[in-house]
This record gives C-alpha cells, sequence and structure tokens, in this order.
C-alpha cells in the first residue's frame, strides 16, 4: 500500500491521501476497520482520475458518502476508500437546485427554504448526503428523492462521466438506476416549486418536531435499519416480538423505536452484525416473515 500511495501522489499530485484510516468517525454508528488507504478529492477531474486509475490498476474501490444509512465492518476495507464530502457545492439555477454528491441533505433542504423553494421539506430529517440519498431512493414523511430529482451526473466504475435525465433514473423504493448500475453519483439536479418561506418553514419545523418524538437521536445509529416488508411494518414486527432493548454488547434495539439499532456504549460492527441477525432470526420465527436490511453492509469481518 506504501507504493500505492506514493503512485497515487504523482499520478493525481493534490488528491487528499491517508492510509491505514480509521473508519469509525465517518459512520454515524461510530463503528468500523480501517480503510488500507482513503482519499478525499476536491474536485471531480480529480475524482474522475482515482476511479480510472483503480479500473486500470484493478484495485479495488469504495466510495463513502456520509455513512448515515451504512455499517462499515470490524475488518475495514481493502484497497482504496474515496470519500466525497468535499464535492459539496449547493447553488441555485431560478427553481433548480444543483448540489454536490457530498453535500449533506439536511443542507440542501435547507437551502431550498432560504431560496423560498418548495418540494424538498420532506428530506430536512434525512442524515445522509445527496450522492447516498439517490443511491438508496431516501426518503421520509411521504416523500422520496424521486419526486423532485431531474438529472444526476455520475460516474461509471470505469471513469465515464455520465449526466441522466430523469427519465434515465428510475426509481423504487430504497432502489435506483444508480445502485442497480452501480453508478458514482458526482452531482443531482432537483427541480423544485416557488413558495412563500413561512409554509415551508412550518413544515419543515412539523416534520423535525415529529422526527425527534419518534426516532432515538440521542444516540449514535445507521438510521432505519430493515426495509418495511409488504403489507408490515418493520419496527411493529420487532416491537411485537418484544425485542425492544434486546442488547450485545453495546448495540441495542432502541427502546424508542424498534426500527432502530442504536450503539449505547462502545458497540462495534459486530455487536450490530450480532443484534440485526437476532431480530431477523426472530421476526422471521413468530410472523414468517423475512425483514431485508435497508442500512448498506460494506467491509471484511475481523
Amino acid at each position: 500500500m506504501e507504493n500505492l500511495m506514493k503512485d497515487l501522489g504523482v499520478q493525481i499530485p493534490d488528491l487528499l491521501i491517508k492510509q491505514n484510516e480509521s473508519l469509525a468517525k465517518y459512520t454515524y454508528t461510530k463503528t468500523g476497520g480501517e480503510a488500507d488507504l482513503f482519499a478525499m478529492p476536491k474536485t471531480i477531474d480529480e475524482a474522475r482520475a482515482l476511479v480510472h486509475y483503480c479500473h486500470e490498476k484493478n484495485i479495488s474501490l469504495t466510495v463513502l458518502g456520509n455513512g448515515s444509512n451504512l455499517i462499515i465492518k470490524d475488518g475495514g476495507i481493502r484497497g482504496v476508500v474515496m470519500h466525497l464530502d468535499l464535492l459539496n457545492e449547493i447553488v441555485r439555477n431560478e427553481t433548480r437546485i444543483i448540489a454536490g454528491s457530498g453535500a449533506k441533505i439536511i443542507d440542501v433542504s435547507r437551502f431550498a427554504l432560504e431560496s423560498q423553494l418548495s418540494g424538498l421539506e420532506f428530506a430536512c430529517g434525512i442524515p445522509g448526503s445527496v450522492g447516498g440519498a439517490l443511491y438508496m431512493n431516501a426518503g421520509a414523511y411521504g416523500g422520496e428523492i424521486s419526486d423532485v430529482l431531474d438529472a444526476a451526473t455520475v460516474l461509471t466504475r470505469s471513469g465515464d462521466l455520465l449526466h441522466l435525465k430523469r427519465e434515465e433514473l428510475a426509481a423504487k423504493y430504497r432502489k435506483s438506476t444508480i445502485a442497480d448500475k452501480d453508478y458514482i453519483v458526482l452531482s443531482a439536479e432537483f427541480v423544485l416549486e416557488l413558495s412563500e418561506r413561512q409554509p415551508i418553514e412550518t413544515k419543515m419545523a412539523e416534520l423535525t418536531e415529529a422526527r425527534e418524538a419518534k426516532q432515538p437521536l440521542e444516540y449514535p445509529s445507521c438510521g432505519s435499519v430493515f426495509k418495511r416488508p409488504p403489507g408490515h411494518f418493520a419496527g411493529k414486527l420487532i416491537q411485537d416480538s418484544d425485542l425492544q432493548g434486546f442488547q450485545i454488547g453495546g448495540a441495542q434495539v432502541s427502546t424508542k423505536h424498534a426500527g432502530f439499532i442504536v450503539n449505547v456504549g462502545c458497540a462495534t460492527a459486530t455487536d450490530y452484525m450480532e443484534v440485526i441477525h437476532h431480530v431477523q432470526e426472530t421476526v422471521k420465527r413468530n410472523f414468517d416473515v423475512d425483514l431485508e436490511t435497508e442500512v448498506k453492509i460494506i467491509g471484511e469481518d475481523k
């Protein structure tokens, strides 16, 4: 890895690179092992050069966004981790907002408020990045990113730059073309509606209050762990299985919202995985329902 780091420094001179970087600080669960190499491109050109380099050299490349709906295993990630946090510019063009992949979707929602543009109120409490939100078609309180997404600029895994329009971004519940084709999001364009500030602000305040009342925001977590199974609610199945408060190590099924697993103190990714498996097995045994994880799980076991 030392030679690879040196070569990357020659090929992409201004690229920020770290070796053996702990990934726990980049995830909302505060868990995860180390990345062999951790790179933070500051521009689209740097990101494209890094993707192309890894493709040509056959080096494993993992893309990391805001780490909010993610579990990185305790063994860490081999190869290169590309963190897009610095691609975070947000600009307005009439009734459109263009945001970089690394921008927080919450910040885009607030930017829309300040611009008196309506349509992203539902996203005021989604903690992920723009790239992550597009990847999984994030949603909350009846709204989804696909409702307001008009275009996206992405990279293929070989480093080709593509500009995709709405009709090419087919999205379903927690799925998208971007995820299916493993594209890397660089930026997104949202089409919104002009509005008065007050109704936007009121709606966001209502959603924030509802979120704070229902979700265990006082603890680190990866958000909603399981997808909603057809005809059921994951949280209700977990609650009816008497699993709230179930704990392994520092990972606990939240006593406030059964759909969340929280880090109540020094949890490891292994703790999280064991709690997830126990919940899945218990719900399957009690209700014959398979709970599929919504949270993305990557990395290697320790």
